[in-house]
Protein backbone atom coordinates (compact mmCIF):
# COMPACT_ATOMS: atom_id res chain seq x y z
CA UNK A 1 0.00 0.00 0.00
CA UNK A 2 2.74 2.66 0.58
CA UNK A 3 4.41 1.80 -2.69
CA UNK A 4 1.10 2.09 -4.47
CA UNK A 5 0.38 5.65 -2.58
CA UNK A 6 4.27 6.90 -3.37
CA UNK A 7 3.16 5.86 -7.19
CA UNK A 8 0.19 8.19 -7.20
CA UNK A 9 1.95 11.06 -5.69
CA UNK A 10 4.52 10.83 -8.19
CA UNK A 11 1.73 10.82 -10.31
CA UNK A 12 0.41 13.51 -8.79
CA UNK A 13 3.42 15.85 -9.03
CA UNK A 14 3.77 15.01 -12.93
CA UNK A 15 0.11 15.92 -13.87
CA UNK A 16 0.71 19.14 -11.57
CA UNK A 17 3.72 19.92 -13.61
CA UNK A 18 2.62 19.61 -17.08
CA UNK A 19 -0.17 21.68 -15.75
CA UNK A 20 1.70 24.64 -15.09
CA UNK A 21 3.83 24.05 -18.10
CA UNK A 22 0.77 24.24 -19.87
CA UNK A 23 -1.40 27.47 -18.26
CA UNK A 24 2.51 29.31 -18.35
CA UNK A 25 3.16 29.16 -21.82
CA UNK A 26 -0.69 29.41 -22.90
CA UNK A 27 -0.87 32.81 -21.74
CA UNK A 28 2.66 33.42 -22.16
CA UNK A 29 3.69 32.36 -25.72
CA UNK A 30 0.51 32.93 -27.28
CA UNK A 31 0.04 36.41 -29.88
CA UNK A 32 0.01 39.42 -28.20
CA UNK A 33 1.61 41.35 -25.76
CA UNK A 34 0.61 40.06 -22.16
CA UNK A 35 1.36 43.82 -20.77
CA UNK A 36 -0.35 45.26 -23.66
CA UNK A 37 -4.06 42.88 -23.21
CA UNK A 38 -3.54 44.15 -19.44
CA UNK A 39 -3.50 47.99 -20.18
CA UNK A 40 -5.46 48.11 -23.23
CA UNK A 41 -4.33 49.86 -26.73
CA UNK A 42 -4.09 52.98 -25.84
CA UNK A 43 -1.35 52.32 -23.31
CA UNK A 44 1.62 54.79 -23.27
CA UNK A 45 5.19 53.32 -24.24
CA UNK A 46 6.76 54.13 -20.49
CA UNK A 47 3.77 52.35 -18.99
CA UNK A 48 3.87 49.37 -20.89
CA UNK A 49 7.52 49.43 -20.79
CA UNK A 50 7.07 49.38 -16.60
CA UNK A 51 4.96 46.83 -16.74
CA UNK A 52 7.13 44.84 -18.69
CA UNK A 53 9.66 45.31 -16.02
CA UNK A 54 7.39 44.51 -13.32
CA UNK A 55 6.20 41.19 -15.59
CA UNK A 56 9.30 40.40 -15.76
CA UNK A 57 8.25 40.17 -19.56
CA UNK A 58 11.71 41.25 -20.43
CA UNK A 59 13.59 38.25 -19.33
CA UNK A 60 14.48 34.71 -21.46
CA UNK A 61 10.77 32.96 -21.21
CA UNK A 62 12.33 29.81 -19.37
CA UNK A 63 13.89 31.79 -16.91
CA UNK A 64 10.38 33.91 -16.28
CA UNK A 65 8.88 30.03 -16.11
CA UNK A 66 11.20 28.53 -13.96
CA UNK A 67 11.15 31.96 -11.28
CA UNK A 68 7.30 31.54 -11.43
CA UNK A 69 7.48 27.54 -10.82
CA UNK A 70 9.68 28.71 -8.27
CA UNK A 71 7.81 31.24 -6.34
CA UNK A 72 4.37 29.10 -6.84
CA UNK A 73 6.30 26.40 -4.92
CA UNK A 74 6.64 28.80 -2.06
CA UNK A 75 3.65 30.38 -1.98
CA UNK A 76 4.28 33.65 -4.21
CA UNK A 77 1.73 34.34 -6.42
CA UNK A 78 2.75 37.19 -7.94
CA UNK A 79 1.00 40.80 -6.94
CA UNK A 80 -2.16 41.68 -8.73
CA UNK A 81 -2.25 44.38 -10.90
CA UNK A 82 -5.76 45.43 -10.60
CA UNK A 83 -5.56 45.42 -6.78
CA UNK A 84 -1.56 46.07 -6.32
CA UNK A 85 -1.83 43.24 -3.55
CA UNK A 86 -0.33 39.73 -3.45
CA UNK A 87 -2.39 37.29 -4.72
CA UNK A 88 -1.95 34.72 -2.35
CA UNK A 89 -3.44 37.34 -0.09
CA UNK A 90 -6.64 38.30 -2.39
CA UNK A 91 -7.19 33.91 -2.43
CA UNK A 92 -6.54 33.47 1.47
CA UNK A 93 -9.37 36.13 2.20
CA UNK A 94 -12.02 34.66 -1.06
CA UNK A 95 -11.18 31.03 0.28
CA UNK A 96 -12.89 32.02 3.46
CA UNK A 97 -16.14 32.25 1.44
CA UNK A 98 -15.67 29.58 -1.32
CA UNK A 99 -14.32 26.89 0.67
CA UNK A 100 -17.28 26.86 2.88
CA UNK A 101 -19.41 27.15 0.45
CA UNK A 102 -18.11 24.55 -1.90
CA UNK A 103 -18.01 21.82 1.53
CA UNK A 104 -21.48 22.76 2.42
CA UNK A 105 -22.54 22.21 -1.04
CA UNK A 106 -20.98 19.01 -1.06
CA UNK A 107 -22.79 17.92 1.93
CA UNK A 108 -26.20 18.57 0.59
CA UNK A 109 -25.32 16.29 -2.46
CA UNK A 110 -23.89 13.69 -0.45
CA UNK A 111 -26.63 13.41 2.09
CA UNK A 112 -29.93 14.01 -1.07
CA UNK A 113 -27.84 11.48 -3.57
CA UNK A 114 -27.14 8.88 -1.03
CA UNK A 115 -30.69 9.19 0.35
CA UNK A 116 -32.49 9.48 -2.86
CA UNK A 117 -30.22 6.83 -4.73
CA UNK A 118 -30.76 3.90 -2.23
CA UNK A 119 -34.58 4.93 -2.63
CA UNK A 120 -34.54 4.59 -5.85
CA UNK A 121 -33.06 1.46 -6.21
CA UNK A 122 -34.93 -0.29 -3.74
CA UNK A 123 -37.95 0.86 -5.55
CA UNK A 124 -36.67 0.34 -8.83
CA UNK A 125 -40.18 -1.07 -10.62
CA UNK A 126 -42.45 0.64 -8.54
CA UNK A 127 -44.16 4.64 -9.19
CA UNK A 128 -42.03 6.28 -6.73
CA UNK A 129 -39.10 5.14 -7.79
CA UNK A 130 -39.47 6.00 -11.23
CA UNK A 131 -40.60 9.90 -9.85
CA UNK A 132 -37.35 10.25 -8.19
CA UNK A 133 -35.64 9.25 -11.56
CA UNK A 134 -37.96 12.19 -13.21
CA UNK A 135 -36.89 14.46 -10.50
CA UNK A 136 -32.97 13.95 -11.67
CA UNK A 137 -33.65 14.42 -15.45
CA UNK A 138 -35.88 18.02 -14.11
CA UNK A 139 -32.36 18.57 -11.78
CA UNK A 140 -29.68 17.95 -14.41
CA UNK A 141 -31.73 20.35 -16.81
CA UNK A 142 -32.08 22.97 -14.51
CA UNK A 143 -29.47 26.30 -14.83
CA UNK A 144 -28.06 26.72 -11.18
CA UNK A 145 -28.32 30.01 -11.54
CA UNK A 146 -32.44 30.04 -12.30
CA UNK A 147 -32.75 27.66 -9.65
CA UNK A 148 -31.07 30.17 -7.23
CA UNK A 149 -32.93 33.48 -8.49
CA UNK A 150 -35.83 31.03 -7.78
CA UNK A 151 -34.54 30.24 -4.16
CA UNK A 152 -34.21 33.99 -3.65
CA UNK A 153 -37.73 35.08 -5.05
CA UNK A 154 -39.21 32.31 -2.54
CA UNK A 155 -37.01 31.80 0.35
CA UNK A 156 -35.66 35.82 0.31
CA UNK A 157 -38.05 37.69 -1.05
CA UNK A 158 -41.25 36.21 -0.43
CA UNK A 159 -40.49 34.58 2.83
CA UNK A 160 -37.82 36.19 4.08
CA UNK A 161 -35.79 32.99 5.66
CA UNK A 162 -32.71 34.38 4.29
CA UNK A 163 -30.60 37.28 2.73
CA UNK A 164 -30.91 37.57 -0.77
CA UNK A 165 -27.40 38.15 -1.66
CA UNK A 166 -24.11 39.22 0.02
CA UNK A 167 -21.56 38.28 2.77
CA UNK A 168 -21.81 39.43 6.54
CA UNK A 169 -18.64 37.95 6.89
CA UNK A 170 -17.34 35.81 9.29
CA UNK A 171 -16.61 38.15 11.96
CA UNK A 172 -20.26 38.78 12.33
CA UNK A 173 -20.62 35.29 13.56
CA UNK A 174 -21.10 31.51 12.14
CA UNK A 175 -24.70 31.94 12.19
CA UNK A 176 -25.41 35.09 10.00
CA UNK A 177 -22.33 33.60 7.43
CA UNK A 178 -24.01 30.40 7.47
CA UNK A 179 -27.18 31.48 6.48
CA UNK A 180 -25.81 33.73 3.79
CA UNK A 181 -24.78 30.78 2.15
CA UNK A 182 -27.31 28.07 2.28
CA UNK A 183 -29.58 29.19 -0.89
CA UNK A 184 -25.77 29.40 -3.27
CA UNK A 185 -24.64 25.86 -2.18
CA UNK A 186 -28.37 24.60 -2.65
CA UNK A 187 -28.11 26.06 -5.99
CA UNK A 188 -24.49 24.67 -6.47
CA UNK A 189 -26.00 21.62 -5.48
CA UNK A 190 -28.99 21.03 -7.34
CA UNK A 191 -27.54 19.57 -10.50
CA UNK A 192 -24.76 17.75 -8.95
CA UNK A 193 -27.27 16.51 -6.26
CA UNK A 194 -29.28 15.14 -9.66
CA UNK A 195 -26.33 13.13 -11.35
CA UNK A 196 -24.84 11.24 -8.05
CA UNK A 197 -28.59 10.29 -7.20
CA UNK A 198 -28.42 8.64 -10.58
CA UNK A 199 -25.12 7.15 -10.21
CA UNK A 200 -26.02 6.04 -6.85
CA UNK A 201 -29.04 3.96 -8.20
CA UNK A 202 -27.15 2.59 -11.04
CA UNK A 203 -24.15 0.83 -8.90
CA UNK A 204 -26.66 -0.25 -6.25
CA UNK A 205 -28.76 -1.89 -9.07
CA UNK A 206 -25.32 -3.71 -10.25
CA UNK A 207 -24.58 -4.34 -6.97
CA UNK A 208 -27.88 -5.89 -5.83
CA UNK A 209 -28.15 -8.55 -8.23
CA UNK A 210 -24.14 -10.03 -7.40
CA UNK A 211 -23.94 -13.14 -5.73
CA UNK A 212 -22.23 -12.13 -2.45
CA UNK A 213 -25.82 -10.45 -1.79
CA UNK A 214 -27.99 -13.37 -1.66
CA UNK A 215 -25.32 -15.19 0.89
CA UNK A 216 -25.73 -12.59 3.21
CA UNK A 217 -29.19 -13.01 2.94
CA UNK A 218 -28.99 -16.33 3.31
CA UNK A 219 -27.17 -15.84 6.53
CA UNK A 220 -30.30 -14.09 8.15
CA UNK A 221 -29.26 -10.39 7.44
CA UNK A 222 -32.45 -8.31 7.24
CA UNK A 223 -33.23 -6.18 3.76
CA UNK A 224 -31.92 -2.72 5.28
CA UNK A 225 -28.16 -4.27 7.21
CA UNK A 226 -27.79 -6.66 3.43
CA UNK A 227 -28.63 -2.93 2.06
CA UNK A 228 -26.34 -0.39 4.37
CA UNK A 229 -23.38 -2.78 5.35
CA UNK A 230 -22.99 -4.97 2.20
CA UNK A 231 -24.35 -3.06 -0.92
CA UNK A 232 -23.61 0.48 -0.56
CA UNK A 233 -20.49 -0.12 0.35
CA UNK A 234 -19.45 -2.03 -2.68
CA UNK A 235 -21.50 0.73 -4.76
CA UNK A 236 -19.19 3.33 -3.42
CA UNK A 237 -16.29 3.24 -5.89
CA UNK A 238 -18.11 4.59 -8.74
CA UNK A 239 -19.88 7.24 -6.28
CA UNK A 240 -16.34 8.02 -5.45
CA UNK A 241 -15.44 8.95 -8.28
CA UNK A 242 -18.34 10.98 -9.49
CA UNK A 243 -18.20 13.10 -6.22
CA UNK A 244 -14.32 13.76 -6.89
CA UNK A 245 -15.38 15.09 -10.15
CA UNK A 246 -17.76 16.85 -8.91
CA UNK A 247 -16.28 19.23 -6.23
CA UNK A 248 -14.15 20.00 -9.37
CA UNK A 249 -17.12 21.26 -11.02
CA UNK A 250 -18.78 22.68 -7.33
CA UNK A 251 -15.79 25.29 -7.24
CA UNK A 252 -16.08 25.70 -10.98
CA UNK A 253 -19.49 26.63 -11.01
CA UNK A 254 -18.59 28.97 -8.14
CA UNK A 255 -18.04 31.47 -10.83
CA UNK A 256 -21.71 32.00 -11.68
CA UNK A 257 -23.38 31.42 -8.34
CA UNK A 258 -21.25 34.01 -6.15
CA UNK A 259 -21.93 36.60 -8.95
CA UNK A 260 -25.68 35.59 -8.71
CA UNK A 261 -25.47 35.97 -4.96
CA UNK A 262 -23.20 38.87 -4.41
CA UNK A 263 -20.59 36.53 -2.70
CA UNK A 264 -17.08 38.25 -2.18
CA UNK A 265 -15.42 34.30 -3.26
CA UNK A 266 -12.85 32.96 -4.99
CA UNK A 267 -15.44 32.60 -8.50
CA UNK A 268 -15.96 36.45 -8.39
CA UNK A 269 -12.67 37.38 -8.03
CA UNK A 270 -11.87 34.92 -11.31
CA UNK A 271 -14.59 36.54 -13.11
CA UNK A 272 -13.42 39.97 -11.69
CA UNK A 273 -9.48 39.51 -13.17
CA UNK A 274 -10.55 38.11 -16.71
CA UNK A 275 -12.95 41.29 -16.66
CA UNK A 276 -10.19 43.31 -15.54
CA UNK A 277 -7.45 41.48 -17.48
CA UNK A 278 -5.48 41.08 -14.70
CA UNK A 279 -3.19 38.30 -16.11
CA UNK A 280 -0.85 37.87 -13.07
CA UNK A 281 -4.47 37.10 -10.99
CA UNK A 282 -6.15 34.37 -14.04
CA UNK A 283 -2.70 32.50 -13.66
CA UNK A 284 -2.52 32.07 -10.38
CA UNK A 285 -6.16 31.23 -10.23
CA UNK A 286 -6.09 28.58 -13.07
CA UNK A 287 -2.80 26.82 -11.50
CA UNK A 288 -4.83 26.54 -8.15
CA UNK A 289 -8.02 25.71 -9.72
CA UNK A 290 -6.51 22.75 -11.85
CA UNK A 291 -4.52 22.07 -8.79
CA UNK A 292 -7.72 21.12 -6.72
CA UNK A 293 -9.24 19.47 -9.83
CA UNK A 294 -5.96 17.10 -9.38
CA UNK A 295 -5.85 17.06 -5.80
CA UNK A 296 -9.24 15.67 -5.52
CA UNK A 297 -8.41 12.88 -7.59
CA UNK A 298 -5.68 11.65 -5.78
CA UNK A 299 -8.00 11.83 -2.67
CA UNK A 300 -10.89 9.55 -4.50
CA UNK A 301 -7.37 7.37 -5.82
CA UNK A 302 -6.39 6.44 -1.92
CA UNK A 303 -9.98 6.32 -1.42
CA UNK A 304 -10.32 3.32 -2.91
CA UNK A 305 -7.76 1.41 -1.10
CA UNK A 306 -9.89 1.94 1.94
CA UNK A 307 -13.53 1.28 0.26
CA UNK A 308 -12.12 -1.63 -1.55
CA UNK A 309 -9.50 -4.31 0.04
CA UNK A 310 -9.34 -6.12 -3.31
CA UNK A 311 -7.16 -2.52 -4.47
CA UNK A 312 -4.51 -3.01 -1.01
CA UNK A 313 -3.55 -6.70 -2.51
CA UNK A 314 0.03 -6.88 -4.40
CA UNK A 315 -0.81 -7.72 -8.09
CA UNK A 316 0.33 -10.98 -9.21
CA UNK A 317 0.57 -10.91 -12.66
CA UNK A 318 3.21 -12.61 -14.56
CA UNK A 319 3.94 -14.49 -11.22
CA UNK A 320 5.20 -17.82 -11.89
Amino acid sequence: MPVQLAKKLLSFGLTMLTAMVLVFFVLQVLPGDPALVMLGPDAQPDTLAALHTQLGLDEPILLRFATWVWQMLHGDLGVSYTYRVPVSGLVVDRLAVTLPLALMAIAITLVLSLCLGVYAATNDHRLRGQAVMALTQFGIAIPGFWFGLLLILYFSIHLGWFPAGGFPGWSAGAGPALRALVLPACALALVQTAILTRVTRAALLEVLHDDFIRTARSTGLSRSQVLWRHALQNALVPVATVMGLQFASLVAGTIVIESVFALPGLGRLIFQAVEQRDLVVVQALVVLLVGVVVAMNYLVDIAYLFIDPRLRQPSTEGAS
